[in-house]
């Protein structure tokens, strides 16, 4: 795994426990902070995937 694509996980695991958090303590503003937080991680994770397998593709 390159770092954009560990990153986006740790990305999209940290939005997930905000949404939770907010949604815990009713705080819409958390919930949708922590979803676009979960979106830039799956985002920044594809990147990463992108990256990985052009990479590979060029070694093959």
């Amino acid at each position: 795994m390159n770092k954009h694509q560990v990153n986006g996980v740790a990305k999209g695991a940290l939005g997930k426990f905000q949404t939770h958090v907010g949604k815990t303590t009713g705080n819409g503003a958390q919930v949708a902070r922590g979803t676009m937080k979960q979106a830039e991680g799956r985002l920044q994770k594809a990147y990463g995937d992108l990256k990985a397998a052009l990479k590979n593709s060029r070694h093959t």
